[in-house]
């Protein structure tokens, strides 16, 4: 048995495991960092910590989203540094058994399904659990720095 937090974008649902969820926080603007990657949003400031803020909806290839305030930023620890994430809505936590995951199907699309750890259905609707190392792996950044003061 495992615990997932799900969330959505849009209509669709997704999750990942409760254990790296650090925080969850409304949603506040971004300073934009210059020739990072088009789905980072930008760099918040978490009680003296710059954290990389990623636009969920454009790293998954389904467009930008419009941040607004009924959005929220998930904090997630992904290797040894905390990311954020903007998404529409968390909705829940979920205890599923790991023997009910589905491995994603191969469909030869420019490797996004790498993103996509597992599908599970969670009281009757489909959920992905997404990969946060590979989610991140792609988000050069530098190194966890405090802020100035």
């Amino acid at each position: 048995m495992r615990q997932l937090i799900t969330f959505r974008i849009g209509a669709q649902s997704l999750a990942v495991d409760i254990m790296a969820t650090r925080e969850i926080r409304a949603w506040s603007p971004t300073t934009p960092l210059p020739h990072a990657a088009g789905f980072v949003r930008g760099v918040l400031d978490l009680r003296g910590i710059v954290l990389p803020v990623i636009d969920l909806s454009a790293r998954l290839g389904w467009g930008d989203c419009d941040p607004t305030p009924r959005h929220v930023v998930m904090v997630m620890q992904i290797g040894d540094r905390p990311y954020g994430l903007i998404v529409d809505a968390v909705s829940d936590i979920a205890t599923i058994d790991s023997a009910d995951v589905q491995a994603p199907p191969e469909l030869g699309r420019d490797g996004d399904h790498d993103l996509v750890k597992g599908i599970v259905t969670i009281e009757g609707e489909m959920v992905m659990i997404l990969d946060l190392d590979r989610l991140a792996g792609d988000c050069p950044l530098p190194e966890e720095t405090p802020l100035a003061a």
